[in-house]
């Protein structure tokens, strides 16, 4: 089954708070877009947030034109389940250090020293974070 509508349900939310990776296409880059893997997590607000550094590309082309896109997958093994989100973005360093903290602890076992270096080398970097304003919401669901 699949539906559209403007914003996410309380059923998405909760499939979009799982660890899973989602795949993030921005406007204004090559035909077709070419769709990275990201973390991300959906606020309390129902719009979905990102980091990247500032010299991504992503950013230079969300500077020009802010519509982008995620789609999210369960995982082989899974019954079949997608959702899309797709919306204007803003860009902002406010609160990327915090969104990079969070999902860390999300993703990645920090009990882990590797990982737990990783932060703390990535904490040292700059950031920015991505908010993307749901407008159209996809979804798939096999029954």
């Amino acid at each position: 089954m699949s539906t559209e509508a403007q914003s996410l349900t309380a059923k998405d939310i909760e499939f979009l708070g799982r660890p899973l990776y989602g795949f993030l296409s921005v406007a204004g880059g090559p035909t077709p877009p070419q769709p990275r893997p990201v973390w991300f997590e959906v606020t309390a607000e129902g719009t979905i947030q990102l980091f990247t550094a500032p010299d991504s590309v992503k950013v230079s082309r969300l500077r020009s034109d802010p519509r982008a896109s995620l789609v999210v997958s369960a995982p082989v093994g899974e019954r079949e389940r997608w959702v899309s989100v797709a919306g204007h973005t803003t860009i902002s360093p406010d609160g990327a250090h915090d969104l990079l903290s969070r999902l860390a602890a999300r993703y990645w076992d920090l009990d882990d020293e590797r990982r737990a270096d990783d932060l703390t080398e990535m904490r040292a970097a700059d950031w920015l974070r991505i908010t993307i304003e749901p407008e159209a919401v996809s979804r798939y669901t096999m029954m």
